[in-house]
C-alpha cells in the first residue's frame, strides 16, 4: 500500500474521533451552564472559567479532526460545531460571573426574547429588509445596469460621469442619511433612497469593468461574422461582465442592509430594526437588541447565499 493510500484510509478514522471529541465538549458545557443557572455568583469564578477552557480543547481537537478531508461534513461540521461551542462558552460564563441582563445578556435569554417577540421583530424585519433594503437593491441594481450599458455605448459618460460615481460611493452613510432623511422624510422611502444611491454606484462601477473586459479577439471575431452589437452584447459582452456584476451584488446585498439599518437610527416612523436596537438601548433591553442582531444576521446571510446560488446558476448557463 502506497503511502497515498495509507493516508487515505486514515482520514476517516481522523474525522470519526472528531464527533466524539466534539459531543463531549458540548455536552460538558451544556452541563456547566445548568449547574450555573439561578446560582449566586461565586466568589472566585476563575476555576468555572478554567473549566470552560478544559472542554474547548477536546472541542477544539475535535473541530480540527473533523475538517479533514474534502467530504460535505467535513466542510459545514467545523463551522456548525465552533458556533454551538462559542455559544455553550459564552453561556457559561456570563452565568458563572453573573453578567446582568442589562450589560451582556446570555445566548439563552436571548433566544427566549427571540421566541417572545419573535411578532414585533418580523414586523420590524418586513419594514427593513423587503420595504428598504430589498427594494431599494432591485432599484439600483436595473439603474446601475442600465447607466453602466449607456457609459460602455457613450464614451462621454464614461469619462465624465463615472470619475464622480467613484467619488460618491465615498460619501459615508452618517452624512448622506440626515439629508435625504430631513428631505424625503421619516417614512421608508427615504431609507429605499439611501439604500439605492448607497448600492448604485458599485453596480455601475463593476458593470462597466466587466462590459470592458471582453476579450478583443472575441470581439473582432464577432465583427468578422458581422454579428450585430446585440447580438455580440449577448455572445461576448455579457458572459464577460456576469462575474463583475455578481461580485457587486453580493458585496451590496449585505451592504443594503446594514445601510437599511443605520438610517433608521437618524429617524424613523417607529418601525424597523434599527429603530428596535436604538429604542431598546436606551431602555437596556440588551436581550431584544441582541435579537434583532440576530434576526439581521439571518435575513442578510440568507440573501447573500440567495445570490451566490443565482451566481452559479447564471454563469453555468453562460
Amino acid at each position: 500500500m502506497t503511502q497515498d493510500n495509507v493516508q487515505a484510509a486514515a482520514l476517516p478514522m481522523r474525522s470519526g474521533v472528531g464527533l466524539p471529541l466534539l459531543l463531549l465538549a458540548a455536552l460538558g458545557l451544556l452541563a456547566l451552564s445548568f449547574l450555573l443557572a439561578g446560582q449566586p455568583a461565586p466568589a472566585v469564578a476563575w476555576p468555572w472559567l478554567l473549566g470552560v477552557v478544559a472542554l474547548l480543547v477536546p472541542g477544539a481537537v475535535g473541530i480540527r479532526q473533523s475538517a479533514q478531508g474534502e467530504t460535505r461534513s467535513a466542510r459545514i461540521l467545523p463551522a456548525a460545531a465552533t458556533l454551538v461551542l462559542a455559544i455553550l462558552a459564552a453561556e457559561a460564563v456570563l452565568r458563572a460571573y453573573a453578567v446582568p441582563t442589562g450589560l451582556i445578556p446570555t445566548p439563552s435569554k436571548v433566544a427566549q426574547s427571540l421566541w417572545a417577540a419573535r411578532n414585533v421583530l418580523l414586523q420590524d424585519a418586513y419594514y427593513t429588509f423587503v420595504l428598504e433594503a430589498l427594494l431599494g437593491f432591485i432599484i439600483s441594481t436595473l439603474a446601475g445596469l442600465g447607466l453602466a450599458l449607456l457609459a460602455v455605448r457613450f464614451r462621454i459618460l464614461e469619462r465624465g460621469v463615472l470619475p464622480y460615481a467613484a467619488l460618491l460611493s465615498s460619501v459615508p452613510i452618517v452624512a448622506l442619511a440626515p439629508v435625504v432623511i430631513k428631505a424625503a422624510g421619516l417614512g421608508w422611502p427615504s431609507k429605499t433612497i439611501i439604500v439605492a444611491i448607497t448600492v448604485l454606484f458599485p453596480v455601475v462601477i463593476n458593470a462597466v469593468r466587466g462590459l470592458q473586459s471582453a476579450q478583443p479577439m472575441h470581439l473582432d471575431l464577432m465583427h468578422s461574422y458581422a454579428a450585430s452589437p446585440a447580438q455580440t452584447f449577448r455572445e461576448v459582452r455579457w458572459p464577460s461582465a456576469l462575474p463583475f456584476i455578481f461580485t457587486a451584488l453580493r458585496v451590496s446585498s449585505t451592504l443594503a442592509l446594514i445601510n437599511a439599518i443605520v438610517a433608521e437610527f437618524f429617524g424613523t416612523e417607529g418601525k424597523g430594526l434599527g429603530f428596535r436596537i436604538q429604542i431598546e438601548v436606551g431602555r437596556f433591553g440588551l436581550d431584544i437588541v441582541w435579537a434583532a442582531i440576530v434576526v439581521a444576521s439571518v435575513i442578510g446571510i440568507s440573501f447573500y447565499l440567495l445570490i451566490s446560488a443565482l451566481e452559479r446558476l447564471m454563469l453555468r448557463r453562460n
